[in-house]
């Protein structure tokens, strides 16, 4: 096992992983338009990961016969999705090829991060991952609590039309990372933080900013983001510590939304057997109860500075408990933790890669990587604007 404690620094735009191939080959009895459908995916998937190319270029890459990819390219050209960048530089000769790249500068996305109990936050980005807005709005009603129901859902339109009339180019759509459980069709099915119970956020922000709407529990989205900008491999977890205690899981480069769209809610499960083995589902004795920023917080002031390391050894013990049967069924080749490192790093993380070093089989998971995110305070919103490429674009 390998504990990586390296933060690297936040670039200024947001890289994608050149390491990213994905078998996109279509099955065998698709129809024409889904074969039409996976082909354009193919051509935008491999643009997305490899920057401007010519349409030979694209054709040897994917596969495809030079007569589909010319097709496909001036589709997406009169669609505006992708440019032609003029003549690549060539000492050959004969005709230098036309580069093409999807218009990167020319599309935006309205990115939202709900996961903060005290703050919303939203930016506009565009293709290249450049921050061209940013907006935030208080979820703290006069007495200090937070906004929670129809109004925590109004601050959340609200603050997506902001950002929606704040870019100055046309929007491929909005994307949301939202604490709580997503359904497929971005209904809200519980979210307690916010006060959400059934709730159609899809259906209500599409209407309200016109624009095409993706939803994703927040957890999910920042696994995603992970994939999609951070260098990991195809099977991993990225496990995030905040308000709650939650996992987003990637197996073979997809996202694993579970039977009822709840995988990942580790946060409630019950870790250790404090109460004995025969004892009831307990809120308790779940590992919210000794990882989730409030909780942890709460439990460090009560300890003090002489009772610090006790308490973040405990929590991460608890994590390591949760994980190693995890880690065992799925052969997972990374952990990655996403918190307020100033919690998550050092004394924590070092106590759950401790257990998990203890409590799975060496031979199977010796080269398990246990490391923070590379995708900073961003990550959410990064996995936001994630989720709008992928259902908009098909890329990731």
């Amino acid at each position: 096992m390998k504990h990586v404690t390296t933060r690297p620094a936040d670039a200024t735009a947001w890289a994608i992983n050149p390491r990213r191939a994905r078998d996109l080959r279509v099955a065998a009895k698709a129809t024409p338009g889904d074969t039409k459908l996976h082909n354009r995916t193919l051509v935008l998937q491999t643009m997305y990961i490899s920057g401007p190319l010519s349409r030979a270029d694209i054709a040897r890459a994917t596969q495809l016969t030079k007569v589909t990819v010319s097709g496909i390219v001036a589709e997406l050209i009169g669609e505006g999705i992708i440019e032609e960048l003029g003549q690549r530089e060539s000492n050959r000769p004969g005709k230098p090829a036309i580069l093409v790249d999807l218009a990167r500068s020319a599309h935006a996305i309205v990115a939202l991060d709900l996961s903060d109990e005290k703050l919303l936050r939203g930016a506009v980005v565009d293709l290249a991952g450049r921050t061209l807005a940013r907006a935030e709005a208080p979820r703290l009603d006069d007495a200090g609590n937070a906004v929670t129901g129809d109004a925590a859902c109004d601050l959340v339109s609200e603050l997506a039309v902001a950002l929606r009339d704040a870019s100055e180019i046309p929007l491929l759509g909005l994307g949301v990372g939202t604490p709580g459980v997503v359904d497929d069709e971005g209904v809200v099915r519980v979210a307690p933080n916010l006060g959400w119970e059934g709730l159609p956020l899809k259906r209500i922000l599409t209407a309200r900013t016109g624009l095409p709407t993706s939803i994703g529990n927040d957890a999910n989205v920042a696994a995603l983001a992970e994939y999609s900008f951070g260098d990991t491999s195809e099977d991993f977890a990225l496990v995030r510590i905040g308000y709650g205690v939650g996992a987003g899981i990637i197996l073979g480069g997809r996202s694993v939304p579970g039977s009822k769209f709840a995988s990942g809610e580790i946060g409630q499960v019950m870790v250790g057997t404090d109460l004995g083995i025969d004892a009831p589902y307990a809120r308790e004795q779940v590992l919210e109860h000794w990882l989730s920023v409030p909780t942890l917080t709460r439990a460090l002031d009560e300890a003090g500075p002489a009772g610090r390391e006790a308490v973040l050894r405990e929590a991460g013990n608890r994590l390591g408990i949760t994980l190693a049967p995890i880690i065992g069924m799925l052969n997972l080749a990374e952990i990655v933790l996403a918190g307020p490192p100033e919690l998550v790093d050092g004394t924590l993380t070092e106590a759950a890669f401790e257990i998990l070093t203890r409590r799975t089989m060496p031979d199977s998971h010796d080269t398990l990587v246990f490391r923070p995110t590379s995708q900073g305070d961003d990550l959410i919103l990064r996995g936001a604007a994630a989720i709008v490429l992928r259902e908009r674009l098909g890329v990731s």
